[in-house]
């Protein structure tokens, strides 16, 4: 749709009936800003306009440190639940894994993709053809189930600590689920009116947040510190509970896989590497200081997060009992919010929930963010999404109504739903980590990729326990990689038809052939697919289509080649090269798709010419089923009536179309 299309939808004629001009209002202010320009979403992880500034690396970092951070609101509580008294053990395993495992391969990711494409666009680099496509649409399913999840859990915990407020409403008891619903609706309200950089605002909660974590930590480390009994307590437990120190650490090993959501950052931190305003020398090409700040901003939250993961873990696992962990307990879902009002009062604990509230509700905003900005980078490339896809609000509607279907599932829980966020943040860190393994080893660095080799060896296995012991997460990445999968090849089937071609471009050989023959009226052209390359075959050729089809005599003959580059890809500027050889002139190209090729070469020849070009095919022999599947597949088949059924969608004028003969 065009801004004129838009304009005259907004202002529809008078007199038109009210509901039709109630739904072209609906229609212009749904599809608002649908253009190539789309992708340029509004909110945290936008991509920049040209000429945008950026902001400092730390100040980016709590831009990511919204979804980073704010795990701290859940994770104590599902590590505590998951491995018990172990989950200092468990968590420092966990730490372990991000500073030498998922640390150095997102370091490696903003070396290999600095403008924020991440390991997905990495490992479309390395697959070629439909390979290639399908393997990135898969990855985009565990990328929805990811940004999915963190809008739901979310919301889900943050209704957690709205309940369990002690100056909560009694009526709001149980109420988890229609909490958790109008959270996600005034997410999504505010992403429908338009979500502005609010980077701002990032940095107000996350300094807050985690200001209000550092106060809570201390007061319960001096508890724990002025009471020597509780830690006694525990280590008595321990070794009442395990027969051996080994036998802990592998307890320990067993259960980290189910707290890999502490490592949820990571693909966010890699994501808004745009905003980053890097060295005033930076180039495009070579954005040095963007890479080392970003580099720095994965380092710094990392650090950040493995010491806040720690300390929670330990005071939460020595100063809470173990039954207030389990699901309905006051502890569950909100460990450090339990100890702030245990042991700092209500009026402060109050403050520790709306600062808790508001970061992971403001998570969501990142996730959902993150989605906008996936879903446009890499379908409509493909051809593979439908046009509305380019506007924000529908999208919106749509990822909103997943979300709704997701909560009511799982019973806005967020016990329940750790298993699916896990499932979606390692499947993307492994592939992260095999995309770095491949980088460095093409690179010559045999070390390096001996290292990542393990670190993609440990991701594996951490996957394969999490899947195997909660299988929820593979089911919902099931389904968003179905609906994915069968949505995309049905908008690539529906839009063949279009005439996918950024730009034709003709060089000077080509240019000096066209004014030559333009001189002799409209141009006379034969679609061919050399098999001998000789002069023989090109003679057969013109002598052929002379018999069959009304090409003019004496009117000089062209012949036009285009060769399948790649025809899994959608759209490709297309470059004709001319020359004489064989005794014709020949105009020659490359492109996904023989006739969507063809046909926008005509139409760049039409308008060069100012006079309507003329195009002669065979007949291709064979069953047409068969090839309108080497068509949608191989990007050739029944060239003629693809061609010309190309043309009339483009050019809506017949007297000014391309002539299409067929003989």
């Amino acid at each position: 749709m065009t801004g004129t299309e838009v304009g005259s939808q907004d202002a529809p004629e008078a007199g038109a009936p009210p509901p039709a001009a109630a739904r072209a209002r609906w229609r212009a202010w749904l599809l608002e800003g649908l253009s190539e320009q789309t992708a340029r979403h509004p909110g945290p992880h936008r991509t920049p306009h040209t000429g945008h500034e950026g902001h400092r690396w730390w100040r980016v970092m709590c831009l990511t440190g919204v979804d980073y951070f704010s795990t701290l609101g859940y994770q104590p509580g599902i590590a505590a639940l998951a491995a018990g008294l172990l989950s200092p053990l468990a968590t420092l395993v966990l730490i372990v894994l991000t500073l030498l495992g998922a640390l150095p391969v997102y370091r490696r990711v903003a070396r290999e993709s600095p403008h924020g494409e991440g390991s997905i666009a990495m490992l479309e680099r390395l697959l070629p053809w439909w390979a290639g496509k399908i393997f990135v649409l898969v990855l985009l399913g565990f990328a929805a189930t990811d940004f999915m999840i963190t809008m739901t859990l979310s919301a889900a915990d943050a209704s957690a600590h709205v309940v369990e407020n002690p100056f909560a409403p009694q009526s709001m008891h149980d109420s988890n689920l229609w909490i958790t619903l109008f959270l996600l609706a005034a997410l999504g309200a505010i992403f429908l009116k338009g979500f502005r950089e609010a980077i701002g605002i990032a940095v107000a909660l996350v300094g807050t947040y985690l200001a209000l974590n550092v106060v809570v930590l201390a007061v319960s480390a001096w508890e724990v510190l002025s009471q020597p009994v509780r830690i006694g307590d525990w280590t008595h437990a321990l070794s009442a509970g395990h027969s051996s120190p080994l036998a802990m650490v592998g307890v320990a090993l067993l259960v980290f896989p189910k707290l890999a959501l502490g490592m949820s950052g990571f693909e966010t931190g890699v994501a808004v590497m745009p905003q980053i305003e890097g060295d005033r020398d930076d180039t495009y090409d070579e954005p040095r200081g963007r890479i080392r700040d970003t580099r720095k901003l994965l380092t710094t939250a990392a650090v950040i997060m493995s010491c806040l993961l720690m300390l929670s873990s330990l005071a939460t696992t020595i100063l809470i009992p173990q039954d207030a962990f389990a699901n309905g307990g006051p502890a569950n879902g909100r460990a450090l919010a339990y100890l702030a009002h245990q042991h700092l009062g209500e009026a402060f604990g109050t403050v520790y929930d709306v600062s808790t509230i508001a970061i992971l509700w403001f998570a969501g905003a990142s996730a959902m963010a993150g989605l906008l900005n996936l879903v446009p980078r890499y379908l409509p490339r493909y051809g593979m999404a439908p046009e509305w896809t380019r506007a924000v609000r529908p999208l919106v509607l749509v990822f909103m109504a997943a979300a709704v279907l997701i909560t009511c599932w799982f019973h806005a829980s967020v016990d329940a739903q750790s298993g699916a966020y896990a499932t979606g943040v390692l499947v993307l860190m492994l592939s992260a980590s095999f995309a770095s393994t491949v980088a460095v080893r093409r690179r010559g660095h045999r070390a390096a990729a001996v290292g990542f080799g393990l670190i993609t060896a440990v991701f594996g296995y951490t996957l394969v326990a999490n899947v195997v012991e909660r299988p929820d997460g593979i089911k919902i990445a099931a389904i968003f990689i179905v609906a994915i999968l069968v949505t995309s090849f049905g908008s690539r089937v529906h839009r063949a038809f279009e005439l996918r071609a950024a730009e034709v471009v003709f060089d000077e050989a080509a240019e000096r052939i066209l004014d030559e023959a333009a001189r002799s009226g409209p141009l006379q052209l034969i679609a061919n697919e050399p098999q001998e390359h000789s002069s023989r075959e090109y003679r057969a050729k013109e002598r052929d289509q002379q018999d069959h089809t009304p090409i003019p005599d004496g009117t000089p003959v062209l012949f036009l080649e285009v060769f399948v580059r790649d025809s899994s890809d959608f759209t490709a500027d297309i470059a004709v090269h001319g020359d004489e050889k064989h005794g014709v002139r020949r105009l020659r190209a490359q492109g996904p798709t023989v006739p969507n090729a063809i046909a926008a070469i005509l139409l760049a020849l039409r308008d060069r010419t100012d006079q309507v070009p003329h195009v002669y095919f065979h007949w291709t022999e064979g069953d047409p089923v068969s090839h309108l599947i080497r068509f949608l597949v191989f990007g050739d088949g029944e060239v003629a009536p693809v061609t010309r059924e190309v043309l009339r969608r483009a050019e809506r004028e017949p007297s000014r179309r391309p002539r299409v003969h067929v003989g």
